[in-house]
């Protein structure tokens, strides 16, 4: 009997091929959210510095001129900016990760069809060189009967 033969066998490679390129892009994306989300951790705590200078240069009873204190407002503004801008990457980052994920959701599925697939072709393909088998079997055995039969 032939062979078994897969004839989606090229369909279930590039499959698999995708599927390994969608779990790289997932993680690329997922390592951009992580990046975004340290840099807006790092912008967060320049902030708390920054704020927590101007308030002991304020409370200490000193005096603060008022070039200083533009100066504050101005890199404390700045830094607003910054941490809005940072929160809008975030979401972007975010909502690329979240594409990347469904595309590899979709692969998987696809996948597993194909390999499911597979799987029942092979099985098919094992009960027909069974029953073959079985009937191969059957006319030995009639061929030798009837040969002593007839002796």
């Amino acid at each position: 009997m032939k062979k078994f033969r897969f004839k989606l066998e090229t369909l279930l490679g590039v499959t698999r091929r995708k599927k390994e390129d969608a779990e790289r892009l997932f993680a690329e994306a997922t390592r951009k959210v992580e990046e975004e989300r340290a840099r807006l951790a790092e912008y967060l705590a320049e902030m708390q510095r920054v704020q927590a200078e101007y308030t002991e240069q304020t409370s200490a009873g000193k005096r603060i001129s008022v070039g200083r204190l533009m100066s504050y407002t101005s890199y404390v503004n700045w830094k607003r900016q910054q941490i809005e801008q940072q929160q809008q990457m975030i979401l972007i980052a975010q909502n690329e990760r979240k594409k990347r994920l469904k595309e590899l959701l979709e692969l998987m599925s696809k996948l597993k069809s194909i390999e499911q697939l597979k799987e029942k072709r092979l099985q098919q393909y094992k009960e027909e060189l069974l029953f073959e088998e079985n009937k191969m079997l059957d006319e030995i055995g009639l061929q030798l009967y009837m040969r002593k039969a007839g002796a």
